[in-house]
C-alpha cells in the first residue's frame, strides 16, 4: 500500500510518523518546507511528547515526485487545501483521498480534483519543535467515512482506517462521519478562534468566566445548526469542550499559534463554516459571525 501524506506540518507529521513504522506500508511526505524535508531525509521524523516516535518516510518538496498513491491523506491548512490539491493531483488520480483538516469545507475542494474523496476528523494535535521534530501534544482518535457526494467506497475507507490504527493512529470507520466532524468543528470554533483573540492557552480560556460564556454560546449556535442539517453528532461539543480542560490546560490551539506567528488563519473553515450553514439552514448565528469577523479583523491587522 502506498499512502502520501499532503502537508507534512504537526498534524501530517503525526500521520506520517505512525504510517512509516509499518513494513507493508511506502509512505511519502510532501511538504512546501525544504527544512523540513531535508531534516527528514536526513535524520528521519520523529514525535516526541504523549509518545516518542522515530521513522524514516519519503520525504519531498516536489510534488512532480510523487509516485501513483492508493490513498492519500490532506492535513494542510484549510486555506492550502486547493493549492496543495492541484500540485498532487496527477498522483491522486486513482487514490482514495482523505482530510483531516480542522472546519468544514475542505471535502468539497477535494472533489474538485479527485473522484473519491473520504471524510476526516482527527483529535490528536502537536505543534513543530524545529525541521523535522514535532512535540506531540495530546492523542485521541480519527474517525474517517465516505464524502457523499463523491464517495470512497466504505471497503477503501475501512482500509485506511485499519492502516491507521495499526500504525498506532486510532482510527474508526463510519458509514456516516459527518456527526464526528461537527462535534470536532463546534468544539475548535469556540476553543481555537476564542483563544486566538485573548490568547489565553486551551484550559485557561476554558476556565475564565467571561471567555467561557462566550465559547457556550458559539456551541450553542453550532449545535442548532447540525440540528437542522440532521446531524446526529457523536458527543455533546460543550461536554467535549470541559473533558478537555485537563488534558490541553497549557495547549495552544493551532490558530492560536498562527496568531502569534501572524499567519493567516482557518476561521473561515470553522467559525466561518457554522455561519454559512446557519444562513443556508435559516439558523442565527450571531456569536459565530462575531468570532469570525474579529478574527479577520485581527488579521487585516498585520498588513498595516
Amino acid at each position: 500500500m502506498r499512502i502520501g501524506v499532503i502537508g507534512c506540518g504537526a498534524i501530517g507529521s503525526l500521520f506520517a510518523a505512525h504510517l512509516a513504522t509499518l513494513d507493508d506500508v511506502e509512505v511519502w511526505a510532501y511538504d512546501v518546507s525544504k527544512a523540513h524535508v531535508d531534516a527528514i531525509n536526513q535524520a528521519g521524523l520523529r514525535l516526541t511528547g504523549v509518545g516518542e516516535v522515530h521513522s524514516r518516510p519519503r520525504a519531498i518538496a516536489d510534488p512532480a515526485e510523487l509516485p501513483p498513491l492508493d490513498f492519500g491523506i490532506v492535513a494542510t491548512k484549510g486555506m492550502f487545501t486547493g493549492s496543495a490539491v492541484q500540485a498532487t493531483v496527477t498522483a491522486l488520480a486513482n487514490a482514495a483521498v482523505c482530510s483531516v483538516q480542522n472546519g468544514v469545507g475542505n471535502e468539497e475542494i477535494i472533489a474538485e480534483h479527485v473522484a473519491k474523496v473520504i471524510r476526516g476528523t482527527t483529535f490528536p494535535a502537536g505543534h513543530m519543535l524545529e525541521p523535522g521534530v514535532v512535540q506531540w501534544d495530546t492523542g485521541g482518535k480519527t474517525w474517517i467515512g465516505p464524502f457523499e457526494p463523491s464517495p470512497a467506497s466504505m471497503d477503501e475507507v475501512t482500509a485506511l482506517a485499519d492502516t491507521l490504527t495499526r500504525s498506532g493512529m486510532e482510527t474508526v470507520a463510519l458509514p456516516d462521519a459527518r456527526g464526528a466532524q461537527w462535534t470536532k468543528l463546534i468544539f475548535n470554533a469556540a476553543s481555537n478562534a476564542l483563544c486566538s483573540l485573548t490568547l489565553l492557552p486551551h484550559g485557561r480560556a476554558c476556565v475564565h468566566e467571561d471567555v467561557r460564556w462566550v465559547m457556550d454560546r458559539v456551541i450553542e449556535e453550532g449545535k442548532l445548526v447540525a440540528e437542522a442539517l440532521g446531524v446526529e453528532m457523536e458527543m455533546d461539543p460543550a461536554d467535549l469542550l470541559e473533558s478537555s480542560i485537563e488534558v490541553a490546560f497549557e495547549h495552544k490551539p493551532s490558530m492560536l499559534q498562527d496568531v502569534l506567528a501572524r499567519r493567516a488563519t482557518e476561521i473561515d473553515m470553522l467559525n466561518g463554516g457554522i455561519v454559512r450553514f446557519g444562513e443556508e439552514t435559516g439558523i442565527p448565528t450571531p456569536f459565530n459571525r462575531t468570532a469570525w469577523a474579529l478574527v479577520r479583523g485581527l488579521e487585516a491587522s498585520w498588513k498595516l
